[in-house]
């Protein structure tokens, strides 16, 4: 075996993704876990890594819901922190390497129309960014054989998941409001995937940026969707969702990716077109 690679969150939109992706290449044993592992037990963790070995652990596993992870903020830290340092320890012990999932919601979105690059200081403001933050953290703390990457408005299938809440507005013919007020990158699963498959054939470590190119509002991303899939985009009530007119952003600059010639992100249209026509077949 090329690698065996250890999933969690297999189940979420990401981590069903790559366990698709990456089982493609019959050199690679796939393990793939859920809520069968709790993340949050150490010695659990531990045990499931001394038993597989891995070369490679993707915690795909998180609580991204930010109006939960307000709501629920031990829990929130319980996941996203400690669950990131027990799998970076566990990686460290068997000398794999871990894939850390993060995400723009690291930054503050002050910066309109500023692309922030690995280079930037994080300064959330959320319950779920300062979360995502501390488990970055702890894995560049505890494991050097690390990277972590972090990208926008991940969208796919599943629970809580952006798409699927429009593709359903569309298809019931609900009407629904989307923010015109807050801007980002809206990036496929199934692009974030293949990304992450070059990163593990690579030697490289640290932080990188994997966001589509391009930008749009939660409202334009939601017409996107509901014209590509042939519904009513007049279903998609705009709306201001900050106070006194700011408009929040968190683009991320794909600056290591660029810098390395590693992989280039698409650009958030073409990914829709290609995510949408896996829905045709």
């Amino acid at each position: 075996m090329k690698n065996t690679i250890w999933i969690t969150g297999a189940e979420g939109k990401l981590g069903s993704e790559l366990v698709g992706r990456l089982s493609a290449d019959v050199g690679n044993k796939i393990i793939g876990t859920d809520i069968d592992v709790d993340i949050t037990d150490s010695k659990a963790v531990l045990q499931h890594a001394e038993v597989y070995r891995p070369t490679v652990i993707i915690n795909c596993a998180s609580i991204s819901n930010a109006e939960y992870c307000e709501a629920h903020m031990v829990e929130a830290f319980k996941v996203n922190a400690l669950g990131a340092r027990n799998l970076a320890t566990a990686a460290r012990h068997v000398n794999a390497k871990i894939i850390q999932l993060s995400t723009d919601d690291i930054f503050a979105g002050n910066n309109q129309q500023i692309g922030m690059t690995e280079y930037d200081i994080p300064l959330p403001n959320t319950v779920y960014g300062k979360s995502k933050l501390a488990g970055e953290n702890y894995v560049r703390e505890l494991n050097p054989k690390h990277l972590i990457v972090r990208s926008s408005w991940v969208y796919g299938f599943g629970k809580d998941d952006y798409f699927s809440y429009v593709y359903e507005k569309g298809q019931s013919g609900t009407p629904f409001e989307a923010a015109v007020d807050n801007i980002s990158s809206p990036t496929s699963a199934k692009g974030l995937a293949n990304l992450i498959n070059s990163l593990i054939e690579q030697s490289e470590y640290g932080i990188y940026h994997a966001s589509s190119e391009g930008s749009c509002t939660r409202a334009e991303f939601a017409k996107a969707i509901l014209a590509k899939t042939g519904m009513d985009i007049s279903l998609v009530k705009e709306v201001k969702k900050n106070e006194e007119g700011v408009v929040t952003s968190t683009l991320l600059e794909n600056l290591m990716l660029k810098m390395t010639g590693i992989y280039e992100m698409r650009d958030w249209e073409a990914g829709l077109d290609d995510f949408v026509s896996t829905l045709k077949k």
